[in-house]
Order: C-alpha cells, then structure tokens, then sequence
C-alpha cells in the first residue's frame, strides 16, 4: 500500500464497523413504521356496556334491524327502498324526529353501518341507538 508504513506490520482490525449495523436499523425503522398502522387495525377490542338515560322524546321513528337482517319501520316489516322512501316522507314532515335504532347484538357491524348509510340516505340528522342497560 501507498499509504502503509514500513513499520506497520499486518495485524487484524480491533475496531468494530458500525456502519453496517446503523444501516440495518434503519432498515428495520422503515419496516415498522410501515407495518405499524397495518398492525393497529387488526386489533380486537371489548367495547364498554352504554349506560344511557332512556330517550326522552315523544316523537320519533323506532327501526328495528333483527338477527336475521329484516328490517322493521314501528314494527311493521319494510324493504331497505320502503324503508328509505317512509323515512324520508316522515322527516320531511317533522325535520326534528328522532330516529332510534335497535339492532340485534349478534348483527355484523357492517350491516348495522349499511342500515346507519341507509338511515342517513332518508335524511335523519337525529339518529338514536338503544342499547341494555348494565348488568
């Protein structure tokens, strides 16, 4: 070598190169900054039980979504369009009805979210969940 000296014998290196290693660890920081958010979504969570005080208003629309995905306008049986096209004529006429929704626990919550769009769709800016008090 150009740059050795005469005296400098040939002896392995004691120094450790980090180099490598800081370049490794900011490989894995990248990895899970990426993969973190992924892994947040895939959490399970036990939602509290509700304590609410029981809705006080008089007027308002009870929608009931059953077990087996039938929906029901004051307990009468309704089609997804029947039950838009009956709330929308409602809230037209009384814009402050309260639209209370009572969907069976053991429902998807997709299909409780499809009823909420639905629910939306026919204009209800008042929308109320009922639930079961505590045990």
């Amino acid at each position: 070598m150009a740059f050795s000296s005469p005296t400098t014998e040939d002896r392995p290196l004691s120094e450790i190169n980090v180099t490598p290693l800081v370049d490794v660890m900011l490989v894995l920081l990248v990895i899970f900054i990426v993969c973190a958010p992924l892994m947040a979504q895939s959490l399970r969570v036990t939602l509290p039980a509700a304590a609410a005080e029981p809705l006080t208003e008089s007027r308002r629309a009870a929608v009931t979504l059953t077990a087996e995905g039938a929906l029901l306008l004051d307990g009468q049986p309704r089609s997804a369009e029947a039950l838009t096209a009956d709330l929308t004529s409602r809230l037209t006429a009384e814009p402050t009805l309260v639209v209370e929704l009572a969907a069976d626990g053991a429902l998807a919550y997709e299909r409780v979210a499809q009823t909420v769009s639905l629910l939306r769709q026919a204009g209800a800016t008042r929308l109320a969940f009922a639930t079961r008090g505590q045990s």
